[in-house]
């Protein structure tokens, strides 16, 4: 799985050294003599495309993609930052006007596809190796155009390359509208199937192209069917350049059927270690599956690797997310907070089938975001993780609980204690001696020694979970930027039994049976052995209160716990308007507090 991952650091390597290689002039054409003259050119030129693709993981900020070149200057602020899957830790996030744009980047890839199309035909190789470049350049492309459609709707499609002769206005291309720009993408994914190889590796293959349909033709589908909960108005829409007809979402639906079933029936695949003894066990799986993919190579269909620390070749999820007390002299942890809105999303395995929100009070009372109040009556438990008894297997792989040990050490998240007198002290740095044992607002005495809401540094999660998936548990943190080498897995076998499913559900076409099959695959009920994943019934996360035409967003973002921590998928099923719009989320932390009459 490793074999390919040497190209993109060659790619780097070359690219900040000999820039000029890959800009000869004249800049319209590439000599392929230069640059494809023997094998060793292709690949470079190719680890180049690939270094470009734009790729939502460790390194994607608002700024970007691959905001890994130094200090990134971003403050680990994450997409998902901006969703209420979670916080920063000094608040105030937003989305600016500049932010998450892909633009120029995105027409310099595809101008750099389009010249190596134009010299594919005079290069001295077999022709099942032309075959194989051209089939990895319309997956370049499709991935590229998929990110600008998903962005901005209809863009102008630069199907080949152009060549200025004096007359500027000769190579302006017009806007198309949004449905050619999404029809154009999956054109460019047949083109990948029909000539790349079955091959597993760190380069496209068919079963990446047909993963990639699948996602962006739901995707489509989600904007046709759902467009009209998020209206839109001008000139734009009045052309077709954004939005999508509604009697479009079923054809579009059924490509991703197509897809994914490709992928379901060619036996090439399957989920990681699927038959887990018990809970401890699938959360356990879960974690590993984004800590190391490669170990997961039946289930991970396309990885992009980080081979070496540092500049434009490491990443910082580790530095910047990592709980206080493993952060090991570095300045700057602690600042992925989930919130308790995310937590709640998770089902319990006592009650399958719907959302389990923490309850903390003997009335059940949920929407009581008022702190601390002496005259409640609240529930006791031996330890703080004990709230989350029986919650699903994938929140304890996903996130730092209260008390769970992270790197051989029980991660302590407390913002106060309750006195002998029934007064209490939140979030005050104070400590109080009871029968002889002193404790701490924090639940211990220094900084080092806690994770939990101190706002020193905004170093501490202040919503009282810390973040666990894609973290490195095995490594130490070294104290410096982009010193993590973590991969990303983009594309799982996981993902595409989802889409099927949700294609499924949401047009009414395919197999029934073979879509609950692939959702029970995933599941962990307790008494099988099976992971923990979503139910069809997307009424189990509750947000027909918003929608009562389907409260799509549970199921349509895979439960957004099997997604959880990735932007688009609002923006694909219209979630943003009724989960933000003018509507006030609670802000509810898990504060674990701690009473002393409970010792």
């Amino acid at each position: 799985m490793k074999n390919y991952k040497w190209l993109i650091c060659v790619a780097v390597l070359f690219l900040s050294g000999c820039k000029k290689i890959l800009n000869l002039q004249p800049t319209d054409k590439l000599q392929a003599g230069a640059i494809f003259g023997d094998p060793e050119g292709v690949k470079v030129y190719m680890a180049n495309l690939y270094f470009q693709l734009p790729v939502e993981d460790f390194a994607y900020f608002r700024q970007g993609f691959n905001q890994n070149g130094g200090d990134p200057n971003n403050g680990g602020f994450a997409p998902a930052m901006v969703t209420d899957e979670a916080v920063h830790t000094e608040f105030g996030d937003f989305v600016g006007d500049g932010d998450f744009h892909w633009w120029d980047q995105g027409y310099k890839l595809i101008r750099d596809v389009n010249l190596l199309i134009d010299v594919i035909p005079t290069l001295s190789i077999t022709e099942p190796e032309k075959a194989a470049l051209i089939g990895e350049s319309s997956f370049i492309k499709a991935f590229a155009y998929f990110a600008l459609v998903k962005r901005y709707g209809g863009v102008p499609l630069m199907k080949v390359s152009q060549t200025y002769e004096g007359n500027a206005d000769a190579l302006k291309v017009p806007r198309s509208t949004e449905k050619e720009t999404w029809d154009y993408v999956f054109e460019l994914c047949d083109q990948a199937i029909a000539n790349l190889g079955t091959e597993k590796g760190r380069r496209a293959s068919k079963w990446t192209a047909y993963a990639l349909k699948s996602r962006a033709a739901l995707h489509a589908a989600s904007i046709a069917k759902f467009g009209n909960l998020a209206p839109m108005s001008g000139d734009a829409v009045s052309q077709n350049l954004v939005g999508l007809q509604a009697t479009q979402a079923n054809p579009y639906y059924q490509l991703s059927l197509d897809a994914s079933l490709a992928i379901m029936n060619s036996g090439e695949f399957s989920l990681f270690r699927p038959n887990p003894a018990n809970p401890d066990e699938a959360a356990e799986n879960y974690r590993m599956i984004f800590q190391d993919p490669n170990g997961a190579s039946n289930e991970a269909i396309f990885i992009k690797g980080y081979t070496l620390p540092g500049n434009n070749q490491g990443h910082n999820y580790d530095i910047w997310y990592q709980p206080a007390q493993s952060a090991n002299g570095w300045p700057h942890p602690g600042r992925m907070n989930p919130t308790l809105d995310f937590v709640d999303l998770y089902e319990s395995y006592i009650t399958p089938g719907v959302s389990a929100p923490v309850v903390t009070t003997t009335d059940g009372n949920i929407t009581d975001y008022n702190g601390f109040n002496a005259s409640t009556n609240y529930l006791r438990f031996d330890n703080p993780n004990e709230i989350f008894k029986d919650k699903d297997a994938r929140l304890w792989g996903t996130t730092i609980l209260p008390g769970t040990n992270w790197k051989g050490a029980p991660i302590i998240i407390q913002a106060g204690y309750v006195k002998p007198d029934g007064s209490a002290v939140i979030r005050t740095k104070d400590q109080i001696v009871v029968g002889g044992t002193t404790y701490h607002t924090y639940g211990a005495a220094t900084t080092s020694q806690y994770s939990g809401f101190d706002t020193y540094g905004g170093n501490n999660t202040r919503t009282g979970f810390s973040f666990r998936k894609f973290m490195n548990q095995n490594a130490s943190i070294v104290p410096g930027w982009n010193q993590s080498t973590t991969d990303f897995i983009e594309f799982r076998y996981a993902e595409v039994l989802l889409n099927y499913a949700e294609a499924v559900v949401e047009s009414g076409a395919g197999d029934v049976t073979a879509a609950a099959k692939a959702i029970w695959a995933q599941c962990f009920t307790g008494s099988q052995t099976k992971k923990q994943a979503v139910h069809i019934d997307c009424t189990v996360y509750g947000y027909h209160d918003h929608h009562t035409d389907r409260c799509r967003c549970g199921f349509v973002c895979g439960g957004r716990t099997h997604r959880c921590i990735y932007y688009y998928c609002y923006h694909r099923c219209q979630c943003m308007d009724g989960l933000f719009a003018g509507i006030q989320r609670g802000q509810r932390n898990h504060s674990g507090n701690d009473q002393y009459d409970d010792h």
